[in-house]
């Protein structure tokens, strides 16, 4: 091979290599809101709390069909549109309900890795939630997502998703409601969306 063939074939695979790097999207806290669905007296109603402040990364390697995410959770931002909850939630204790006790543990985090890849978009991811301190399994079904290569207020990629999950907050020695019978299964659902970053 003479040297121009070399000097192509290594341009060629210094821009396929940067071509499959994997791409890291920041996560957008304006548009990023996990959710969380709780049981009120076994059934007699459901009750939904909006974290409002959540910061994080996403990567993405399309070529190996694979990538981490990597999310951070305000806890003190719960908001179930009622102020008395909102206290409760967020107190370490009241009588024998224990709470998220914010003071002493400010962020609950996700750490996952992202599988099931059809055409080029992740369909769950595999990970592990901390609350209160807590660590334990959490998978989470990704329900839809959608990149923007070029979007129209940001001006570079922009993707999103909805991701559905559930797991017991007994687990995590969230105990609120448990002798009245309040079921300990909470629903998580999350609205995110991750701004591309430069390399």
């Amino acid at each position: 091979m003479d040297l121009r063939m070399r000097l192509v074939a290594v341009v060629l695979a210094a821009s396929s290599a940067a071509t499959a790097a994997p791409v890291t999207y920041k996560i957008d806290p304006n548009h990023t809101h996990p959710l969380v669905e709780l049981d009120h007296f076994a059934g007699l109603s459901t009750w939904r709390g909006l974290f409002k402040t959540t910061s994080g990364t996403i990567t993405v390697d399309r070529e190996h069909a694979t990538g981490t995410v990597e999310v951070v959770v305000d806890t003190a931002s719960i908001d179930f549109g009622h102020d008395k909850l909102n206290q409760i939630a967020v107190r370490t204790k009241i009588g024998d309900w224990n709470g998220l006790d914010v003071e002493n543990f400010p962020t609950a985090s996700f750490h996952g890795t992202l599988g099931g890849f059809r055409d080029g978009a992740p369909t769950r991811v595999e990970g592990e939630l901390t609350l209160r301190g807590v660590t334990r399994p959490l998978s989470l079904r990704i329900e839809s997502f959608k990149c923007i290569p070029d979007h129209p207020i940001v001006k570079r990629e922009v993707c999103g998703a909805d991701a559905l999950g559930a797991f017991n907050r007994a687990d995590f020695g969230i105990n609120t409601g448990a002798q009245f019978g309040f079921r300990q299964e909470v629903t998580l659902r999350i609205q995110v969306e991750a701004i591309r970053q430069e390399p």
